[in-house]
């Protein structure tokens, strides 16, 4: 039997992995913190206001997204995280930053 234990040579390659950004994916993981369909997750439906996200849930998905992605976000952010594309735009930018 092998070790998978990340080596420091492939443990960057794991982390960087961990980090692709799919528009798919994230619909579906802001639909699951959020607890609605994904299909009520479209690129423009508004979180507050559309799909009842109040301050606590959008920290909510803050953290989860930084687990997710390995980035790391700013309470200033939490005014950025309205739509599913102002999400997107966000973290291929923290992404492409990295």
């Amino acid at each position: 039997m092998t070790d998978r234990t990340p080596t420091p040579a492939t443990a960057p390659a794991a982390a960087a992995a961990a980090a692709v950004l799919d528009l798919e994916d994230l619909r579906s993981t802001l639909a699951s913190i959020i607890d609605v369909d994904t299909d009520e997750v479209t690129d423009t439906a508004d979180f507050k206001e559309d799909l009842d996200v109040d301050s606590l849930l959008a920290l909510e998905i803050l953290v989860a997204l930084e687990r997710k992605y390995q980035v790391r976000m700013e309470q200033s952010n939490l005014q950025e995280v309205r739509s599913l594309k102002a999400t997107y735009d966000l973290l291929s930018e923290k992404l492409g930053a990295a």
